[in-house]
């Protein structure tokens, strides 16, 4: 085939070449916008004072991804007037070197979560969890009463700990191994309140 042949309505005609056409244009494109993300000191090294999850937090965020709490609550805070006057700073890439998966989104039913850690104290959040409209008489999320119930198993948190290890999270074999000590006599409740403390106090810390 010419080049004078290979014309916009030849394309349009050939379905099958249209498609690899697409195909090509956005693979290429989004090549060109993700990877050179990958060689960024921004968006692959954590900002300064932020630390590994410890035991309970990460225990926590477990809790928190198994009870589908991302599916109302957003831990993004995008770089708008609007957003930034009621959640604080904007979210940037290296608060959730650490996260795995991140939990960056825009799914709102409730506030988002990006800044909650220390807004609010530890009872607060055992009664928001055991019954929301005890704190905020208008929410619509539901109870979790049982959380507080729920032991945790501290053998539970060794192999997580040497996965995340893995993926890059800078853990130490003295802390794997004293990770079950820290979930001893703990509940679900205690890991997940341990986790909304510390979300975004890395960044408010650095401010």
């Amino acid at each position: 085939m010419s080049i004078t042949k290979f014309s916009h309505s030849l394309i349009e005609r050939n379905v099958g070449l249209l498609l690899v056409l697409v195909i090509l244009t956005v693979s290429v494109g989004g090549l060109v916008e993700i990877v050179p993300l990958f060689f960024q000191k921004s968006t692959t090294e954590p900002i300064i004072g932020l630390k590994p999850y410890t035991p309970l937090q990460l225990t926590g965020r477990d809790i928190y991804l198994r009870e589908g709490c991302y599916g109302c609550h957003s831990q993004m805070i995008r770089p708008f007037r609007a957003e930034t006057e009621r959640y604080g700073h904007y979210s940037v890439a290296g608060e959730s070197v650490y996260d795995h998966p991140f939990q960056w989104g825009s799914k709102r039913t409730g506030p988002d979560l990006a800044r909650v850690g220390g807004r609010y104290s530890d009872d607060w959040h055992r009664i928001h969890l055991n019954n929301p409209r005890d704190v905020v008489p208008e929410s619509n999320m539901p109870a979790y009463a049982w959380l507080s119930k729920n032991t945790l198993n501290p053998a539970d948190i060794t192999p997580k700990l040497r996965a995340m290890r893995i993926l890059g999270v800078p853990y130490t074999d003295a802390e794997v191994a004293a990770a079950p000590e820290e979930l001893a006599g703990k509940t679900e409740q205690d890991a997940l309140i341990a986790y909304l403390q510390v979300l975004g106090t890395a960044l408010k810390n650095k401010n």
